[in-house]
Order: structure tokens, then sequence, then C-alpha cells
């Protein structure tokens, strides 16, 4: 294994924990608290949250990561041999369609349709109570064990190398 990939799995553990991190967050309390807002507050709330979300470090962490994963994910499959090969094939794979593909084919496109809507409509309201919360939530709590499962993987990759290299002779 080379240097630069070892680091570059170092990172990605970290990454994937961060951004999941930041998933869990609204899973386990940011969406219930926004719900509970009465709804013009929560969809006002997160519409400023889903435009703020492209500005910042989250964002290329995200979409970094996916650039990543293939790297990591194509490393695995291609340079690494036994079960290193297998764990650390995987982490990238899960990232890529747990966490990225959920974003793109779920999460964005409710995200999407909660940005044209008016706050105070009861059409909005009606989105936000019975399809945007518990849907969005649902898949935001997707996104968060795919970061979990992907860094868990790549760690026990990384593991299972370290140790296999570090055997006395």
């Amino acid at each position: 294994m080379s240097i630069a990939f070892y680091f570059l799995v170092q990172f990605t553990v970290l990454a994937y924990a961060l951004v999941g991190g930041v998933f869990l967050a609204f899973s386990d309390f940011i969406m219930r608290s926004l719900a509970k807002t009465g709804g013009h507050g929560g969809i006002e709330a997160m519409q400023v949250i889903n435009r703020e979300v492209f500005r910042w470090i989250f964002m290329a962490l995200f979409l970094g990561l996916a650039a990543v994963s293939v790297i990591v994910a194509a490393y695995g499959a291609f340079a690494l041999t036994g079960p290193a090969r297998t764990l650390i094939m995987l982490a990238g794979l899960v990232y890529l369609i747990g966490c990225f593909g959920v974003t793109v084919f779920f999460n964005v496109p409710m995200n999407e349709a909660l940005a044209g809507m008016e706050t105070s409509g009861a059409s909005t309201r009606d989105y936000w109570n019975q399809t945007y919360v518990p849907h969005w939530t649902f898949w935001n709590s997707v996104r968060t064990a795919a970061c979990a499962v992907s860094a868990a993987l790549i760690l026990f990759g990384l593991t299972w190398m370290t140790q296999n290299q570090a055997q006395p002779v």
C-alpha cells in the first residue's frame, strides 16, 4: 500500500464520520425540532438551510467524498487482496450508493420541491407534514447509516492491511 493511499484512507474515515455526523444531527433532533414549529417556521428554516449548505465546507466534503469514494473503491478492487480488498471496495460503494445516490435521487428532489413553495400556504404545510418531514428524514437516516457503515468498513480494511503488513518475520 502506498503512503499516499494510506493517508487518503485515514482522511476518508474521518470525512465519512463528519458527513455522517451532520446527517445524524438532522435525523436525531433537527428535523424533529423543525417539525414542532407548526410548519411555517420549520419550512422557512429548511429552505434557508438548503440554500446555505452549498456555501460551506460540508458541500466540499460531501461532493469530494463522492470522487474519493470512486478512487477508494477502485483501489480496493484492483490494488488490494483478501479481506482488505472487499472491505475498502465496499466502503467506497456504500458511500456512493447509500449516501451520494440517496441524496441525488431522494433528498435533493424533495429539497427542490420545498424550495419552490410559499412558506405559509396550506398545501406547503401539508407537503411538509405528510411528505417532506417523514420521507426526507427516512432517507436522511439511510445516508447517516451509509456514512457510518462506510467509515467502519474502511477503518476495518485499513486495520486489516496494517496488521497483516506488521507481522513479525
